[in-house]
């Protein structure tokens, strides 16, 4: 194989590395074309192509989320992932273990640790290497690599929903939610969602988004048919799509361009958490983005001129 073919082959475990680093997928690109580049330089082959370049994806990786995280220090509101529609790494035997790092809501947890805690829980639980091979990528000893797993792992376990959903369960849940929300059925809606339910938006002060965080059934519920009536008026259509390997629906203006993405969080027979990303800077990789701005004060017209008439018996 030639030196390219060697990349090429490993490009898609190396992007899927940076992903769970970065949470980005711009960034995760990024690391990995700078990654090729390194390679090229490279004069002579490692011993092992894959440890080096997953050495240097990580290594790149660190660099780019301690900047990163003052970024999101000053972010304006919650911050979430870029949305991601396929992983385009795949491994039978630790099929587990990526899909359950690849929802948002490990993503989100991930953003609790040190760049270095996360780089080593993902090469070490997430992709199963060993740690002479993490103490290499990381520049620090194998002792000092094995108690950065303990401590990640800690705190990952302990920002975990106790039951998660198996994936039949999740899916028939989620496909009763997406019609009760495509019908604007509220009873159907509230009878799935768990009673401390939230809600919760990224627009990043880019696009419309809540000022907190909607909590409860009866309060969601509504919501989302407040949403799912006036969006279909104007012509906005729900899609289903898996996103970061968990249920979710992105949508599209009527020109087609990406207007959001909504995800659910599954867990113990209920919707536990509903993340939507509006900001359209997350949401380019996905395809032409729409003015959200525009796309709801539509909507909230269409809500308007839908309203019954207070005077009319």
């Amino acid at each position: 194989m030639t030196r390219t073919d060697d990349f090429e082959e490993l490009r898609p475990l190396l992007f899927a590395v940076a992903y769970r680093i970065l949470g980005s997928v711009g960034e995760a690109e990024d690391a990995v074309q700078e990654t090729w580049l390194r390679w090229q330089a490279v004069a002579t082959r490692p011993a092992s192509t894959k440890a080096y370049l997953s050495a240097v994806v990580t290594r790149i990786s660190i660099d780019v989320l301690r900047s990163a995280r003052v970024r999101r220090e000053e972010y304006v509101g919650p911050w979430f992932p870029e949305p991601l529609l396929n992983d385009p790494y795949e491994d039978p035997e630790r099929s587990a273990e990526l899909a359950d790092s690849l929802s948002m809501a490990a993503l989100v947890l991930l953003e609790r640790l040190s760049p270095l805690e996360r780089a080593v829980f993902v090469l070490r639980d997430v992709f199963g290497f060993g740690f002479p091979e993490i103490a290499s990528a990381v520049d620090r000893s194998e002792a000092a690599c094995r108690q950065l797993a303990v401590r990640a792992r800690r705190h990952m376990d302990a920002g975990r929903p106790r039951f998660e959903a198996d994936r039949g369960e999740r899916d028939r849940l989620a496909e009763r939610f997406f019609d009760a929300f495509r019908e604007g059925d509220v009873d159907g809606l509230r009878e799935l969602l768990a009673g401390d339910v939230q809600m919760v938006g990224d627009g990043g002060g880019k696009a419309p988004q809540w000022a907190r965080a909607i909590t409860g059934a009866e309060h969601v519920s509504r919501l989302l048919v407040s949403l799912a009536r006036p969006f279909g008026a104007i012509g906005v259509t729900a899609e289903r799509h898996e996103i970061n390997g968990q249920p979710g629906i992105l949508f599209r203006d009527r020109d087609g361009k990406v207007v959001n993405i909504m995800v659910l969080e599954i867990a113990d027979g209920r919707v536990l958490t509903i993340r939507s990303v509006i900001n359209p800077e997350k949401l380019g990789h996905l395809g032409p983005v729409a003015d959200a701005y525009a796309v709801m004060r539509e909507a909230n017209r269409a809500r308007r001129e839908s309203a019954p008439d207070p005077g009319e018996k």
